[in-house]
């Protein structure tokens, strides 16, 4: 995954809390959650979700990893039944959740998908990837194209059912796009940011509720409030002099 973005909205938001990634495997991620060595984390769906919550995020294109002088670069986007006559690596690791991979099988699945790669290089055969792996992995020999016909890759956001804290709740947030204003978020806007406003004055001199204008205190007008001049129930500005009553 690549979740700069995030990472970076996190540390505007929250200067203050150190926000640490830690790179595993796919098939290593459920288990870093519940053994408590992150607090959230982005998983590859379908996996053990067991006593973990879940937020799907996104759906990956599937992409085959080729080298550029191979055919296969030369088309915009392929199929899977394109690749029928060429071997197609499938690594221990694999992401997708395939029930036949396509084209030809090798003598030997590679143990991972960073040894995939070097195959690829040297030309033993094709790789089927999420697009994100394909990137992660890039070289300046290989190239990769869109293929269609093949299971895509779910990404989720995931953590400890019983370890929703604040924090926690924060980065959902980030993740899922809200902004620091939203009333979903933990952290309210702070008085800071609501700049050309005055604070109303009252008698006792108590701050008004949040998106309620100030009545009275201590049997006393408030004055002026934060929308411009208060004014009675008649229209006329308050405190001032009264006209001759109308016949």
């Amino acid at each position: 995954m690549t979740p700069a973005k995030w990472v970076r909205i996190w540390n505007e938001r929250l200067p203050d809390v150190p926000l640490h990634l830690v790179q595993v495997s796919a098939a290593e991620a459920s288990d870093v959650l519940r053994d408590g060595g992150a607090d959230a984390g982005l998983l590859r769906l379908p996996t053990d979700r067991t006593d973990l919550s879940a937020i799907p995020l996104y759906t990956e294109t599937t992409v085959v990893v080729v080298p550029k002088d191979h055919l296969v670069a030369a088309a915009d986007e392929v199929t899977a039944e394109d690749l029928a006559d060429d071997i197609v690596l499938h690594p221990l690791d694999d992401t997708l959740d395939w029930e036949r991979p396509p084209g030809q099988p090798a003598i030997e699945r590679p143990a991972t998908t960073a040894d995939a790669i070097e195959l690829v290089a040297a030309g033993v055969g094709l790789l089927v990837v999420p697009q994100s792996l394909a990137r992660l992995h890039h070289r300046r020999d290989l190239t990769y194209r869109p293929v269609t016909g093949t299971p895509e890759s779910r990404v989720a956001l995931s953590w400890r059912e019983d370890g929703t804290t604040d924090l926690v709740e924060d980065f959902i947030g980030i993740v899922r796009g809200r902004t620091v204003n939203s009333t979903r978020g933990r952290r309210p806007a702070a008085p800071a940011e609501q700049k050309g406003k005055r604070p109303e004055k009252s008698g006792a001199g108590r701050k008004p509720t949040a998106g309620r204008a100030t009545g009275r205190a201590a049997g006393k007008p408030t004055g002026k409030s934060a929308g411009g001049t208060r004014r009675g129930a008649g229209g006329s500005k308050g405190g001032g002099k009264r006209g001759k009553p109308r016949r």
